[in-house]
């Protein structure tokens, strides 16, 4: 089938982790034989800064990373959804896209004979839901949210009939375990300083236990002001910029161990939605230790395949044992694998993505 995709960016994930997962349903997709086309505003700011700070040659790196997969710039003030839904079967509208946009493709869909699916990965249906109300939905199929309590609110909030809780995954066929390679250090840490929603969780989980233990760390992302950076260096952990997201696999496999800090609003408004740092990390068979998330959906099983700290001591423990007990990292990185394997790639999501256009009716 055609399927049309309408995203921030595919090409740039500078500040913009949703299109890890965009990546990988759209590779599986073409994959199978779909006839996948995305589409993506001209100014994206996370393309526009991800040029600003690495160079066009960033952008080049993506492409040829991932040769089979490209995108479409348009003008956001001129959009002409006809010409980019011509033939499409089934439509994809991620929702960091302008209501303009989603509104557009929806007062077309009649028109382009086309099913239509609203995506949503974040938390702002919680914390923001006077921005979510703005997208108008009215025209859409159902929605695709990415954790059980963001489907029941589209819902009761009559802001959709229909919706299915399609979760991140990973992309198993660039996260997985790379051998061969030299050790670099004791913990490795992917994300953004997290605009305010997670620095004293950050304090507590990572910089206090790290320093404390006085472990070889390195942290990569973007966004980290004066105040981070200053607190990283004081913790002993070199702050390594941004780092493409198709070598995370290469770093996790530099290192021993690494961590996870959910954004507050995941903790205590989003239960059972871990985003896809987790899926990552263990897909590429690292040991992790999670801060405190309620895993509401049983998508994992804690305690085997990861470990779970509730306080910063804990997880000074739990840091300390699986660096020094070599059955412990063994049993870890098993598990996690293996879990990951049974049903957290993009091919499962594939996979539960054509489910719900068959119940749709959409032609395979």
């Amino acid at each position: 089938m055609r399927i049309v995709v309408f995203c921030h960016s595919l090409l740039s994930d500078w500040n913009h982790g949703n299109a890890h997962f965009l990546r990988g349903v759209v590779t599986e997709l073409q994959g199978r034989g779909h006839d996948v086309r995305v589409f993506e505003p001209l100014d994206a700011w996370s393309r526009v800064n991800l040029v600003h700070d690495q160079g066009r040659e960033a952008i080049d790196e993506v492409e040829r990373f991932f040769p089979t997969m490209r995108s479409t710039s348009y003008d956001p003030l001129e959009p002409d959804v006809p010409a980019m839904t011509e033939g499409a079967d089934l439509v994809l509208v991620h929702e960091w896209n302008e209501p303009e946009l989603v509104a557009a493709v929806g007062a077309h869909k009649a028109a382009g004979g086309y099913t239509v699916l609203f995506h949503d990965t974040h938390h702002r249906a919680v914390t923001a839901p006077e921005d979510m109300a703005k997208f108008d939905l009215r025209h859409y199929d159902g929605v695709l949210a990415f954790g059980e309590v963001i489907r029941e609110l589209y819902l009761a909030r009559g802001w959709a009939e229909r919706a299915w809780t399609w979760h991140e995954a990973a992309d198993a066929r660039v996260f997985r375990p790379v051998p061969d390679v030299p050790r670099r250090g004791d913990l490795v840490w992917i994300g953004n300083w997290g605009d305010g929603e997670r620095t004293a969780e950050l304090h507590e989980y990572l910089l206090g236990p790290v320093k404390r233990l006085g472990l070889q760390a390195v942290v990569h992302g973007v966004r980290y002001p004066d105040s981070a950076t200053t607190a990283l260096a004081d913790a002993g952990i070199r702050y390594g910029g941004w780092r493409a997201n198709h070598k995370a696999p290469q770093s996790f496999a530099a290192h021993a161990v690494t961590v996870h800090v959910p954004r507050r609003p995941y903790v205590e408004a989003l239960p059972g939605i871990p985003t896809i740092r987790p899926f990552e990390a263990l897909a590429c068979g690292i040991p992790l230790v999670s801060a405190p998330w309620e895993d509401a959906e049983g998508l994992f099983t804690p305690g085997q395949d990861f470990l779970v700290a509730t306080s910063g001591r804990e997880m000074q423990r739990h840091l300390d044992d699986v660096l020094h007990d070599a059955e412990l990292a063994r049993s870890l990185r098993e598990h996690g694998l293996a879990t990951i394997a049974a049903r957290h790639t993009c091919a499962h999501r594939v996979d539960e993505l054509l489910v719900v256009a068959d119940q749709l009716g959409v032609p395979a």
